[in-house]
């Protein structure tokens, strides 16, 4: 079929239409007013909620009985062994008994931003051993030991000594916030 052919086959089927006269289209039903107070709060949640970066996905697995210990680079050896032997004070501490991963998250997240904002050094999360649970599983456990890892605020951590809850809780060492950074330098270069 030629050009022409199509034009005119085309022109015979739309002779007979005409141009609507309205220039809006109503597309579905009218509702009442938005809730622009629902609306915000609900926008403040959601950005809250994205701010939470831990991963709820895949965790490995941990033994009920291990360990946990991880130091980023930078942290040095007698800082680290100072927190595994339990002689720096707790200043802030996470009971995360009875808790869901989902809870446990949010409640992790939240503390690591608290103990930031409070120029805490120092905390502590009880997370339990997990050998209670059906085939031994320290899911908390786990996720802890991922999370930690994951938190840049966190320099670095380590299972408890017994006095503290022992394979069942960590210590934690937080960065120095600027202001307590400045303040170590002032009193150092007064000597």
């Amino acid at each position: 079929m030629t050009e022409d052919e199509e034009f005119s086959l085309f022109a015979e089927e739309v002779k007979g239409i005409r141009p609507l006269k309205k220039t809006e289209v109503y597309l579905g039903k009218k509702q009442g007013e938005a809730d622009f107070v629902a609306r915000q709060n609900a926008a403040l949640e959601a950005k809250q909620e994205d701010r939470n970066y831990l991963s709820k996905d895949y965790v490995e697995r941990v033994d009920p009985n291990d360990m946990l210990e991880f130091k980023r680079s930078g942290v040095q050896d007698g800082v680290f062994k100072r927190l595994r032997q339990g002689k720096y004070g707790v200043e802030s501490r996470l009971d995360l008994h009875r808790r869901t991963v989902e809870e446990a998250r949010r409640e992790v997240f939240q503390f690591t931003q608290d103990c930031m904002n409070h120029d805490i050094r120092v905390g502590i999360i009880v997370h339990g051993k997990g050998d209670r649970t059906p085939e031994n599983q320290a899911t908390l456990k786990s996720y802890i030991n991922k999370w930690l890892r994951d938190i840049d605020e966190v320099m670095a951590f380590h299972s408890a000594q017994r006095y503290h809850g022992g394979l069942g809780a960590v210590y934690v060492l937080f960065k120095k916030s600027e202001k307590a950074r400045l303040e170590n330098w002032e009193r150092h270069q007064k000597r």
